[in-house]
Parts: structure tokens; C-alpha cells; sequence
């Protein structure tokens, strides 16, 4: 495809053009709460959903305009971009939180057991109440798509991963060299230009190593300290980012529709 044939002509315009568009950070004040141990057994909610949801929306916006601003992007045909920024909107979304120093402020209520589903409904049967009905059950072979409130566990990962990168203390390049190496994922079933993009891949890498083996001569494990970052990334889900920061606010939104309203816009 053309991608392909002009992958040489913009070997190195990643490099400059990440660094190019990405915007230094504007830190926001407030102490990073604990996260509770209780597992997934305990479900969450944020403490204040139009606050994240609106910084949340201001990082996805800001972090989109960068991905358009990089000219080896812009070299895809639409529907391999659309492919890549499918999959990676949430990590990225995530690196952005972080560079932007965003806490997470969150309510935790506890499910109800197993004895106080019984005691309830004993007494509903006592005072000749109907218990709510059951929801069907899935047909075998089919998933539930329906929402899942996130739960304490899965919190927990996204803090973990945010607490890691600010004692990281990551700089503005570092997150830019880190994001090109999220965008351009050429393990992605679908993909016509998996050399161009994993050599894109590749070389967000290597600048990133050759980065820190120039201002960190005297930390040889930093190289790795950040791709650990990257596996944490791996690890959380991007249905519960959507649930986490979208959900409360606008609905139930079709992340694929809003990423390309996004794209296709000039933001």
C-alpha cells in the first residue's frame, strides 16, 4: 500500500513530530487517595464524575490532536488508523492522565452478601413482597455486553499505574516516546502495514532508550523501570476506562463512533 512504499521517506518525522505536538503537562493539585484491598468485591464510583469525566475528555481531545499531528500517522489509510487508535485510545488516555497529573478521587460501596440476599428476601416473602426479577440469562455462546461498574480491583490497577509513573517522575519525551510505541502496534489482527508500523514501533523505542542513556547515565534499570509501565498498561481494561470516565456523564457511548467523530474532526 502507499503507507509502505513512503515508510522510508518518513523514517525519522516520528521522532520530531512526537515531540512536536506533544504539550507539556499542567499538574493538578490534590493527594492521590488509597485504594481499598477488598477486591473485586467491592464495586466503585467517582467521588466527583463531572470533574474526571471532564479532565478525562480534555486528555482524550489533547491526546488525539497529538496522535493527528504525527505525519507517520497521517500516512495510513483511514481504516488502519481507525484500527490502531481503536485499540490503544484507553492507554493512551492513560499516559495522558498521568502526564497531566489527574487523581482519581473515588466512593467505594460494598455488594451485599451472600446472608444479606437471603435475609432480604425472606423478608420480602414475610411481608408478601415479589423479589425483582432475575435478568435472562445470556444464550450459551453469547457474551453480556451490558455495563459493569468498575470494581475496587480494578481501580487499583489504573492507581497503581499512575502512582508508578509519578514516582517515575517521567519527563515530557519520555511519555512522547512511550505513546508512539502504544500508537503503533503492529500485533493488531486487521493490519495491512505491519512492517511500516512495527519498524514505526521500533524506532519510538530506540529513541527512547538512546533518551534515557543520554540524561540518565547513572540509572542503567531506567529503560526498564518504563517498559514495566507499559505492561501495567497491558493490564487494565479498556471497558472499565470507558465505564470509569465516560459512562456517568454521557451514557452509554459507543467508544468506536466517538473515536471517529474525533479523528475525522479537526480538533
Amino acid at each position: 500500500c502507499r503507507c509502505c512504499a513512503e515508510g522510508r521517506r518518513h523514517s525519522s518525522s516520528i521522532l520530531y513530530s512526537i515531540l512536536r505536538s506533544e504539550q507539556r503537562a499542567v499538574p493538578l493539585a490534590g493527594p492521590a487517595p488509597r485504594g481499598c484491598p477488598c477486591g473485586s468485591r467491592r464495586r466503585v464510583a467517582l467521588r466527583s464524575p463531572q470533574v474526571a469525566c471532564k479532565a478525562a475528555s480534555a486528555v482524550l481531545v489533547k491526546t488525539l490532536r497529538f496522535v493527528q499531528n504525527v505525519p507517520c500517522f497521517q500516512e495510513l489509510p483511514l481504516e488502519e488508523q481507525l484500527l490502531l487508535v481503536r485499540s490503544c485510545w484507553a492507554p493512551l488516555l492513560l499516559l495522558g492522565l498521568a502526564q497531566d497529573r489527574v487523581h482519581l478521587e473515588t466512593v467505594e460501596s460494598a455488594e451485599p452478601s451472600m446472608l444479606q440476599r437471603i435475609l432480604t428476601a425472606r423478608q420480602q416473602g414475610e411481608q408478601g413482597e415479589q423479589p425483582p426479577p432475575r435478568p435472562p440469562a445470556p444464550a450459551p455462546g453469547r457474551q453480556h455486553h451490558g455495563p459493569h461498574p468498575p470494581s475496587a480491583a480494578d481501580i487499583q490497577a489504573i492507581k497503581g499505574f499512575l502512582a508508578k509513573c509519578w514516582s517515575l517522575d517521567i519527563s515530557t519525551k519520555e511519555y512522547a516516546y512511550l505513546k508512539g510505541t502504544v500508537l503503533f502496534n503492529p500485533d493488531l489482527p486487521g493490519l495491512q502495514c505491519t512492517q511500516y508500523i512495527e519498524g514505526l514501533q521500533r524506532e519510538a523505542q530506540q529513541a527512547l532508550k538512546e533518551h534515557v542513556r543520554l540524561t540518565h547515565r547513572g540509572d542503567e534499570a531506567r529503560f526498564a523501570k518504563l517498559n514495566v509501565v507499559l505492561s501495567l498498561l497491558r493490564s487494565i481494561n479498556a471497558n472499565v476506562v470507558a465505564e470509569l470516565f465516560f459512562r456517568p456523564i454521557i451514557g452509554a457511548v459507543n467508544m468506536d463512533d466517538m473515536l471517529l467523530e474525533m479523528l475525522c474532526a479537526k480538533l
